[in-house]
């Protein structure tokens, strides 16, 4: 009666290594986003910073692939503050998902332990 035990844990055991080693590199790569993102938030906000210091009728150009085009400084404020927006949401989507992740896998931890102590108390 061990081996169909023995089998049964080794089968779990190798799922939850093979479960933690996915979430472990979706927590990477979640954490990588994480951090990019914040650097074009931060990016957006200098730059805002910098633009709203700049008098009304200065001439202001964003940069679209290898040319430049006029915009008002109203427009380019207002893509600045949504380059923001957008990058705080999708932090915070990527924090639900890392913790979401993390949580998983503590419950597929606690399964296995259930079942060592099930099958020991036999």
């Amino acid at each position: 009666m061990a081996a169909p035990i023995d089998l049964e844990l080794k089968k779990a055991f190798s799922e939850l290594q093979v479960k933690v080693i996915d979430t472990q590199q979706k927590v990477k790569m979640a954490d990588l986003q994480i951090d990019q993102l914040t650097r074009v938030q931060k990016h957006a906000k200098l730059t805002h910073a910098e633009v709203t210091t700049l008098p009304d009728n200065t001439r202001l150009y964003e940069g679209v692939g290898r040319m430049f085009i006029l915009q008002s400084k109203e427009e380019i404020n207002n893509q600045l503050m949504d380059k923001q927006k957008t990058a705080d949401e999708k932090i915070k989507e990527l924090e639900q998902k890392k913790v979401y992740l993390e949580r998983s896998v503590k419950e597929a931890e606690d399964n296995i332990r259930e079942m060592l102590l099930s099958r020991r108390a036999q």
